[in-house]
């Protein structure tokens, strides 16, 4: 489990990201990188870090569920996903 810093770390980046995100934009059409440099370093979207959404876990995140790969088993044992089932052969 995450602490709760680092969650709520993320959340703010997340927020800073779509606060400066038209403003960026239109910085890098101009090519005006004096005002881009002056913008806050987390309002950049690659500092952004995808996360678990149940447990905040940074590592072994599945994209196409939005969980890591554990609480994707857990979810998937207990039939929680539909249209997933424990394979067999």
């Amino acid at each position: 489990m995450a602490k709760e810093s680092m969650k709520a770390r993320e959340v703010k980046r997340l927020k800073l990201v779509e606060k400066y995100a038209a403003k960026r934009e239109q910085y890098k059409a101009e090519g005006n990188y004096e005002a881009l440099h002056n913008l806050p370093k987390n309002s950049s979207k690659i500092r952004l870090h995808n996360r678990c959404s149940q447990s905040g876990r940074p590592k072994g995140y599945m994209r196409q569920f939005g969980i890591s790969r554990i609480a994707f088993r857990e979810m998937a044992s207990y039939g929680l996903i539909p249209g997933v089932k424990k394979a067999s052969w």
